[in-house]
């Protein structure tokens, strides 16, 4: 079921007041994807957007059921590889305009970026999908992105591996979807999405699937529960 509609102004909002995003630090995960790499122009694009440093992360998976000695021998080798990626990114004169700081780390992907976001006071999460490469061996694809967009603590932002490229000094938001499931945190997504596309004049999409068409109207009255309040006109959100 596929429904849209303009918002009804008599329909009253949610008390929540709309206040500016900031990104001041935002932590790209890659795999030294070519997917990755892509997705790394989103997240300087961000920064030069909102001013932001960039912790430029890549996590190196242990393996702990190899033998000890192997296993030392393999983390050297992506070590290694790991490194040469590493300079060869921050080589290639992406990072102008903005600060940056790399970051190589080993252990379980989720926990040990939720480590470096608490230390770092991150605001904002970046990770390209579908990306793999020799050195990382762990895609950011599947259970791997999802785990990182549905646990972390911050807003993730995933770009898909057919996205264009963005412009080198900064973001346009022209169109936003918000999909939710109306579960726990949507409140706090739909403040995210609605200050994005009021800073940005953006047309802005909520959006719920239901497998069965019992009662559309409800489920419009629900999205229109989750617009706040100070919603200026040049972002006046339509429903799904």
């Amino acid at each position: 079921m596929i429904r849209q509609q303009s918002i009804d102004q008599n329909i009253p909002l949610k008390p929540t007041a709309i206040t500016r995003v900031s990104f001041a630090k935002i932590l790209f995960a890659t795999d030294f994807s070519e997917t990755s790499d892509r997705a790394l122009e989103c997240a300087l694009s961000l920064a030069r957007t909102y001013g932001s440093k960039i912790f430029l992360t890549h996590v190196i998976p242990v393996n702990h059921l190899m033998d000890p000695e192997p296993a030392a021998a393999s983390r050297a080798e992506m070590h290694l590889a790991a490194r040469a990626e590493m300079d060869r990114i921050e080589s290639s004169g992406r990072f102008f305009g903005t600060t940056y700081e790399g970051i190589i780390v080993e252990g379980t992907l989720r926990p040990r970026l939720e480590e470096l976001i608490r230390k770092h006071g991150i605001d904002l999460v970046v990770v390209g999908t579908h990306g793999k490469s020799p050195a990382a061996r762990m895609p950011f694809v599947g259970s791997n992105a999802e785990e990182i967009f549905r646990h972390v603590g911050v807003p993730v932002l995933t770009v898909g591996p057919r996205v264009e490229r963005e412009p080198l000094h900064g973001v346009e938001l022209k169109n936003i979807l918000l999909a939710t499931e109306f579960g726990i945190g949507a409140e706090r997504q739909a403040a995210y999405a609605f200050a994005l596309a009021q800073e940005n004049r953006s047309r802005i999409t909520l959006l719920h699937v239901e497998e069965r068409n019992d009662d559309a109207d409800a489920i419009v009255r629900q999205l229109k529960g989750l617009v706040p309040s100070g919603v200026d006109l040049h972002c006046l959100p339509l429903f799904a």
